[in-house]
């Protein structure tokens, strides 16, 4: 079993190819996450919902309609393992685990390099919430209270400024 803690490790994902591999509800909600920090991401996926379709018509993802192929791994910083055949994201996170790439292998924390963390985002300030319960309303309460400390010092810190 994996530690409850993890290293809080910010990277700079701007210049980094992402793999989202799936086109269900978890794969929209990690792409929407991941849009905060890059650009590069690719979703595949050979049903896809259709806000995954318009993101990727307004250009803001790489779209892909068809299965994935280990190909799509090459040059690969992260991927993201969110379709809902629980075979093909254990088979995608082998071929992660043999490359090297950072894989996030969605209802398998034992698996994932990574979890996404609740986010709290004001102006260029982020602080990411993991907690090691799997009790998710404590991630929750805790990213709200956190947002709310962060959004009043970041408009105590603009009143400074001005």
């Amino acid at each position: 079993m994996k530690n409850s803690r993890y290293f809080p490790m910010f990277v700079d994902l701007s210049d980094k190819n992402i793999v989202v591999a799936g086109g269900g509800k978890t794969a929209l909600q990690r792409t929407k996450c991941l849009l905060l920090f890059t650009r590069n991401i690719t979703v595949i996926a050979p049903r896809m919902n259709l806000e995954l379709q318009e993101m990727g018509k307004a250009g803001r993802v790489n779209i892909q309609l068809r299965p994935i192929r280990r190909s799509d791994f090459d040059n690969t910083y992260m991927v993201i393992a969110a379709s809902q055949d629980w075979k093909l994201n254990d088979q995608i996170c082998k071929v992660c685990k043999e490359e090297g790439i950072y894989v996030n292998v969605s209802g398998d924390k034992e698996e994932s390099d990574f979890y996404f963390p609740g986010l709290c985002i004001a102006d260029d300030s982020v602080i990411g919430i993991q907690t090691g319960s799997a009790d998710t309303s404590r991630k929750r309460e805790l990213r709200e209270e956190t947002d709310q400390v962060l959004t009043r010092l970041t408009k105590k810190w603009k009143t400074e400024d001005e």
